[in-house]
């Protein structure tokens, strides 16, 4: 591994965090998959030879509590949606050098050589642990098979992981006030002996790695408050009868955990031995000097900073050069829900007929990755129509139009010093966005040429000249296309290769580099099409009432349900009193100061967060908050708000906030004061 700039002379390997093989996908889902191959294309773009790999998870308690439910065999269920995975992919052009699964022999192998290897150097003991158990089933619950409470947050958790609140591993035992997942009885813990992994001795090493890793800012500074509390040895084998046994064990399992990272390489290898070694070779990045990138979600995060590269470390293998974690997606405002339908599923989008180019373009550019981003049917239009439809297109179809009317192609003139320049600009941006992995920016260097190229063709008006006149003004910008096409290509490479065969070119546009963005286009070439169809008003207000039906029915079905079972607690107005109390310097570390909004912006992109800037008395402080549908944002300066003014700073859709403004309810009814308090008094 190097730290030089992309391209390196060392092949690189770009993975893809694993999807759970057990349910359809949706296009949340799609944002970590699309921003891997995303990358993936633009570092082949600028010359780096990379491999592109991912695979199925197949194992673990989430396969395995649906299978029990749904009465199947959990290999044939894994299977079943493995096979969707490997036909969804494609169709939205995330093309995998090689799409494995967890539960194949490939990754069985490489699973147990490394397993071996951490036991052999000393890093596996046993000891006893508490496991959650259902008495009155007389069964185990590991992972998944049990929910409570996270004893670090108090949100509701699963049996390893706080997935609805901070996001911390759990080790087994810890969550507080089990339940089993499958039955609903209440559990209790008891004394097994399983095998755990001494990652607390590698604290001084992963300090190291967070300080030399690239990617994104939450992969790098999140996992180092786990290490400044002090990393707990990892458990590492559950009592499951679904996933691969510790070796020379049957009465354990490997944690999921153990063998799904371990298909990053497992499916480098398979990759390897299908296009042969001369092509590309798995250690390359794996054990020499090779290339190491992984995107995934930030939930996330701690398993690859800290145990995946705890585990490489030891096992003799490469640590990951970058990990570049996304931040969440929302719906129209609020969370994607499958059990309320409350999703645009994968397969839905397509059978709706848009291009797939349109979804890829909006999830690379309507937040940097690490932001969280909303996805709404009126702001996908209003992206498609103006930025795709309006602006790209635009420029690329009355360019090449006027070319093949007037000249039959690339008419014979030298391209000017202005073009070239701005030309040179837009590669340097897209150079250096990479190597900085913000594939936003990067697309956004083709994007913003094709608006120079439609400012440019205006401010010359070629219509109104002679051909002679004309020819080194429409030579511009038919060199400014065949760029966009090279530039554009990771982000929407269907249309970039249609625009690409539109100009004449020889071979595939996924094989040019940047080279090719001034290399001059063919002398001939055919009429163009448009690259991209407008999407209606008609349509987007049709998309939104599907949408809100199915949310409603499944609502309606919910509630239905509810009223059915008689559960007084579930029809409570008011959440329960939270169990657990903190001390009084608990509440004493928190710094909450009276503020007034002195002025407030809606954030552009988003239906929901407004900039707010907050006068707490010795300073002023940047403040987003999620009130843009709630409030009337002109006339909220003069507010008087209360501040939680020590709270970490934030990322909201690329907008700094230092701070958090307090609201009750779903209304988001803002925290004041009765009397005349002023900006920067403590409450007490």
């Amino acid at each position: 591994m190097s730290h030089e700039e992309y391209p390196t002379e060392e092949p690189a390997v770009v993975t893809c965090g694993l999807p759970y093989a057990n349910g359809d996908l949706h296009i949340g889902h799609l944002r970590t998959y699309v921003g891997g191959d995303v990358l993936s294309r633009a570092l082949e773009t600028l010359g780096q030879q990379t491999a592109f790999v991912c695979g199925s998870d197949m194992h673990g308690t989430p396969i395995a509590v649906q299978a029990i439910q749904e009465g199947r065999d959990p290999e044939d269920l894994a299977l079943e949606y493995h096979g969707q995975y490997q036909e969804t992919f494609p169709q939205f052009g995330v093309d995998f050098d090689n799409y494995g699964h967890t539960h194949d022999e490939t990754n069985r192998e490489t699973t147990r050589e490394t397993v071996e290897t951490l036991d052999r150097e000393g890093y596996v003991y046993e000891d006893e642990v508490l496991v959650a158990w259902d008495p009155e089933d007389d069964q185990p619950l590991p992972d998944r098979y049990v929910e409570g409470t996270c004893p670090y947050c108090g949100e509701q958790a699963r049996g390893d992981e706080c997935d609805e609140g901070c996001g911390r591993h759990l080790e087994p035992g810890a969550v507080e006030d089990p339940v089993s997942a499958i039955s609903g009885n209440p559990a209790e813990y008891r004394e097994r002996t399983h095998k755990f992994f001494r990652v607390s001795e590698l604290s001084e090493y992963l300090s190291g790695f967070l300080d030399r890793l690239e990617g994104t800012a939450n992969a790098q500074n999140q996992p180092r408050q786990w290490i400044e509390e002090g990393i707990e040895d990892w458990c590492i084998t559950r009592d499951l009868d679904w996933g691969f046994d510790y070796p020379g064990r049957e009465d354990l399992v490997l944690y999921v955990w153990v063998d799904a990272p371990i298909e990053y390489v497992s499916s480098a290898i398979q990759y390897s031995e299908r296009v042969g070694a001369d092509v590309y070779d798995w250690k390359d990045p794996w054990k020499r000097d090779g290339e190491i990138i992984h995107i995934i979600g930030r939930d996330i995060i701690q398993h690859h900073t800290i145990f995946w590269p705890a585990m490489l470390h030891v096992a003799g293998y490469n640590e990951p050069r970058a990990v570049v974690a996304s931040g969440f997606m929302s719906l129209d405002g609020d969370a994607f829900s499958t059990s309320r339908n409350r999703a645009v599923w994968a397969r839905e989008f397509l059978a709706e007929g848009f291009d797939p180019d349109t979804l890829r373009y909006y999830l690379t550019t309507v937040g940097g990755f690490q932001d969280d981003i909303d996805f709404s049917w009126d702001r996908f239009a209003e992206r498609v129509n103006g930025e795709l439809v309006g602006n790209v297109g635009n420029f690329a179809y009355r360019s090449l139009l006027f070319a093949h009317r007037n000249f039959g192609g690339t008419p014979d003139a030298d391209v000017s010093a202005e073009v070239r320049d701005r030309i040179a600009e837009a590669v340097e941006a897209f150079e250096d966005a990479v190597n900085d992995y913000s594939t936003r920016e990067a697309t956004q260097a083709a994007v913003e040429l094709a608006g120079f190229g439609n400012e440019y063709i205006q401010r010359h008006e070629p219509w109104n000249l002679d051909d002679e006149e004309a020819a080194p003004v429409i030579r511009d910008c038919v060199q400014i296309a065949k760029a966009v096409a090279v530039l554009v290509y990771p982000a929407t490479p269907d249309a970039a290769g249609r625009l690409w065969d539109q100009l004449g070119e020889d071979g595939a546009v996924a094989d040019a580099t940047l080279e090719a963005a001034m290399e001059a286009p063919p002398a001939e070439f055919d009429a163009p099409a448009e690259l991209f169809e407008k999407v209606e008003d008609e349509r987007v207000a049709e998309l939104r009432q599907k949408l809100e039906d199915r949310v409603d029915a499944a609502t309606t079905d919910e509630t239905e349900s509810d009223e059915g079972d008689g559960d007084d607690e579930g029809s409570m107005s008011h959440e329960p009193l939270a169990n657990e109390r903190i001390s009084f310097d608990d509440f004493d570390d928190l710094d909450v100061r009276v503020g007034r909004i002195e002025s407030a912006a809606a954030i552009e992109d988003s239906d929901k967060l407004v900039r707010l800037e907050v006068d707490i008395g010795v300073e002023t402080r940047q403040v987003v908050a999620g009130i843009q549908q709630l409030h009337d944002v002109d006339a909220l300066p003069g507010t008087k708000v209360v501040v939680l003014a020590n709270l970490e700073k934030a990322e909201l859709f690329g907008v700094e906030s230092d701070g958090m403004v307090l609201a009750a309810g779903e209304e988001a009814d803002l925290l004041t004061t009765h009397g005349d308090a002023g900006p920067g008094t403590k409450i007490r």
